[in-house]
């Protein structure tokens, strides 16, 4: 990964000063070594007129692996290959963010022991990132960058030049131009290079609220994007988001000329008291799987694509379930499923119920006849359209258990969310996201080949005009292909 901080300059101010700010001589190639990898600082240019300088990051696949497994992380449950082939050692992300912390320190801290006077100086800057990670497009990357007073040009990198018709990747190529202190211009680096990739590559603790606080001081308090930078930065972790927003708003009132101390005492108190939290929608969508299993009388159940094991470990909290089996096509996401849920510290009897097995839903598979219900919560639309028929048979003609809940993106809600771009699904690996009427085609034409009835009911708040962010589908053994919505029954399928 790669960015280079260019600079002009005159004679009465040359722009090799560049090098005194960032603690780099020009005329020397420097290499640091980093929990991250290898970095090179170096400057293609250096003249009185224009200076660059580079920071290049070499990141090793393999050794960033094996310390996440030495530290317990064990990395994502995808297929073992992706964790050493991806995109980690060319686009721009939080590894190139903390090299830069950490290599370019001094000048963070606006520090500048040679050249005190250069440290608050404000310098023409221009910032080149030829591959930024960018969830949420060149727009959100414009919202985020803008408002503190740079030139954004943003430009989506196409996922083949060859093939213009597969449309642009999640990468951009950013440029920035300004006139900025350097350590300000790193720090918005520092702090929105991860929120746009919207990933971290080590856990995020409490020390991080301060990480944020500390660069985003006298910028973050005011930014439009606040409470999405915020959270971001924070990997989405509630408490920590939280607390991170009640500090900025502190600190807003503190500067502000009539605050007064009573106020400040009240400001925190008041959000942390009246602050509702919302209820993230993985939760919901357990919580109403949960209801379906519990109205149909399920005992033995299979969680199928079950993945890292949370709804495996929800059904182990009730005793009405007694057999729990989760099935995924990932030896790496059962790992972590059995790592997740202690099954070599849990008790005989509660370790008896459960069972996790690895099989690949395109194929019949005699182990999961018998059961009272299956469920496929967020799998159909990581299968590809041509074989989404034998995954049906395998679990509805095969199998056959005697209820089967499915979950999937409703698509038509995605544009309620600011950050996701138009024509984009939720996830880079869905293979497609159905409208309400779609789903409800493909689960009514099931119903009728497999006979059995099947029921609409949404998860997550519904809007009026797009509906709710997630549907499901309960279908129940015996029926003749009826359908029910709301309580409604009908012949055919739901438009």
């Amino acid at each position: 990964m790669f960015l280079t901080i260019s600079t002009t300059g005159t004679p009465e101010r040359p722009a090799t000063d560049l090098g005194f700010l960032l603690h780099k001589h020009p005329d020397v190639v420097q290499v640091f070594s980093t929990a991250q990898g290898r970095a090179h600082v170096f400057y293609p240019e250096a003249t009185p007129e224009q200076c660059t300088a580079a920071l290049l990051l070499e990141v090793d696949p393999v050794a960033l692996v094996r310390r996440g497994k030495d530290k317990g992380r064990g990395g994502a449950p995808d297929a073992a290959l992706a964790q050493y082939v991806n995109d980690r050692p060319y686009a721009a992300s939080s590894l190139l963010a903390v090299a830069l912390g950490n290599v370019f320190s001094s000048a963070v801290k606006g520090r500048c022991q040679a050249r005190p006077d250069l440290a608050d100086r404000r310098i023409p800057l221009r910032i080149d990132v030829p591959a930024l990670p960018a969830r949420g497009g060149p727009d959100l990357v414009r919202r985020l960058f803008a408002p503190l007073g740079w030139r954004v040009t943003a430009d989506s990198v196409p996922l083949d030049d060859t093939f213009p018709e597969w449309g642009d990747s999640r990468y951009v190529r950013l440029v920035l131009d300004g006139a900025f202190r350097l350590a300000d211009a790193l720090r918005h680096l520092y702090v929105l290079l991860p929120v746009l990739d919207d990933a971290k590559h080590y856990w995020v603790s409490a020390d991080e609220v301060d990480k944020l606080l500390r660069s985003g001081e006298g910028w973050l308090e005011d930014h439009p994007e606040q409470r999405l930078i915020t959270s971001r930065y924070l990997a989405r972790r509630g408490a920590l988001t939280r607390d991170a927003m009640a500090r900025l708003a502190l600190a807003r009132l503190a500067e502000a000329d009539d605050a007064r101390p009573e106020e400040l005492d009240n400001a925190v108190d008041e959000s942390a008291d009246t602050e509702e939290k919302p209820v993230p929608l993985a939760v919901r969508r357990r919580e109403a799987v949960l209801d379906a299993l519990r109205a149909a009388g399920s005992a033995r159940v299979l969680d199928l694509g079950c993945g890292q094991g949370q709804l495996v470990g929800a059904l182990l909290k009730e005793r009405q379930f007694t057999e729990i089996v989760g099935v995924d096509v990932s030896i790496r996401a059962l790992h972590e499923a059995r790592r997740r849920l202690r099954l070599d510290r849990m008790p005989e009897r509660q370790a008896d119920r459960v069972r996790l097995l690895q099989g690949s839903l395109a194929y019949t598979d005699s182990r999961l006849k018998g059961y009272d219900a299956a469920v496929l919560s967020e799998v159909v639309e990581h299968v590809d359209l041509p074989r989404l028929p034998a995954l049906e048979y395998a679990v509805f003609g095969s199998a056959r258990p005697t209820t089967v809940v499915v979950t999937t993106p409703n698509v038509e809600y995605n544009v309620r969310w600011d950050t996701l771009p138009a024509g984009r699904v939720r996830h880079p690996d869905h293979r497609f996201e159905w409208t309400r009427a779609q789903f409800r085609s493909w689960a009514g034409e099931v119903a009728e080949r497999h006979g059995y009835d099947v029921e609409f009911r949404p998860v997550g708040p519904e809007d009026p005009e797009v509906g709710p962010p997630t549907q499901m589908a309960v279908f129940h053994a015996g029926g003749a292909g009826e359908q029910s919505v709301s309580g409604t029954s009908g012949k055919g399928a739901a438009a």
